[in-house]
C-alpha cells in the first residue's frame, strides 16, 4: 500500500468531520524509513494548502511560524529556510516555497503528519470519537514509512494512539512499545509545542533532543 491510497480516506473524512469548504491536509517529508514521525492534533484553515485553488503539497504548518521553532532548535532544519519562514506572512506561502520547506524536511530524515486530517477553520477542539475515526488510518501511515520512532505531541494524541490515559507531565522520556500489523514501534509522549502549549516548547525540546540521542544516534 501507498500513502496515496490513504489520501482517498481522508478527504472523505474531510467531507464528515471537517470544514465543508477546506482541502484535507495530509502529511509531508521523508517517506522512506525517516528517524522520527512526529505526530500532532488537526489542521486549520490557517494552512494555505486548505484552500480549494491550492495547486500543491498539502502538508501539516503550511504558511505558520512558531511550529519551526521546534524543528530548528531540534537542528532539524536549515537556517536559511528557517529565516524565510520567519519572514514570511502566510498569505505569502506558494506553492514551490511549501515544497521547498519540505524537501528541508525529508533531507533531515523525518516525517510530519496529524492523527486528525480534517481541517477545521481556526483551532476548536475536537472530541475523541473524531480522532479515533483515524487510528487505523494513522497505523497504516506509520507502516509504509516505517519510522525509527514515533513521537506525539499532547495528551489526547497520545492516549488516542496509545490506547491508554497518557498525561505527558506523568510519563515523560518513557518509551511506549505498540505492535502495527506485527511489528514493534517506539513511541513517546511529548508536551504540545504551540498554540496553549506554547509555554511547554522548551520542555518538549529538551525530550525530544533526548529521544533523538537514545534512539536516532546510537
Amino acid at each position: 500500500m501507498k500513502l496515496e491510497y490513504l489520501t482517498k480516506e481522508y478527504d472523505k473524512l474531510q467531507k464528515k468531520y471537517g470544514a465543508k469548504e477546506l482541502n484535507s491536509i495530509y502529511n509531508g517529508g521523508d517517506i522512506h524509513n525517516p528517524d522520527i514521525c512526529f505526530v500532532f492534533m488537526n489542521p486549520t484553515g490557517k494552512n494555505p494548502s486548505s484552500m480549494k485553488n491550492w495547486q500543491g503539497i498539502r502538508s501539516p504548518w503550511l504558511g505558520t511560524k512558531n511550529i519551526w521553532d521546534l524543528f530548528y532548535s531540534l537542528n532539524l532544519m536549515d537556517e536559511n529556510i528557517y529565516q524565510e519562514i520567519k519572514k514570511k506572512k502566510g498569505s505569502e506561502w506558494t506553492p514551490s516555497f511549501a515544497s521547498e520547506v519540505y524537501e528541508d524536511v525529508k533531507k533531515h530524515k523525518y516525517f510530519i503528519t496529524n492523527l486528525g486530517k480534517c481541517t477545521q477553520i481556526d483551532a476548536r477542539p475536537l472530541p475523541d470519537s473524531v480522532y479515533k475515526e483515524y487510528l487505523e488510518l494513522l497505523k497504516k501511515e506509520i507502516e509504509i514509512i516505517n519510522p525509527k520512532v514515533i513521537i506525539l505531541f499532547g495528551n489526547q494524541v497520545s492516549s488516542i494512539v496509545l490506547e491508554e490515559k497518557i498525561s505527558v507531565s506523568q510519563c515523560r522520556k518513557k518509551e511506549f512499545i505498540k505492535e502495527i500489523n506485527g511489528k514493534e514501534y517506539k513511541f513517546y509522549s511529548v508536551f504540545y509545542p504551540v498554540g496553549n502549549g506554547r509555554f511547554n516548547i522548551d520542555k518538549s525540546i529538551e525530550d525530544i533532543k533526548w529521544i533523538i540521542e537514545r534512539e536516532v544516534k546510537k
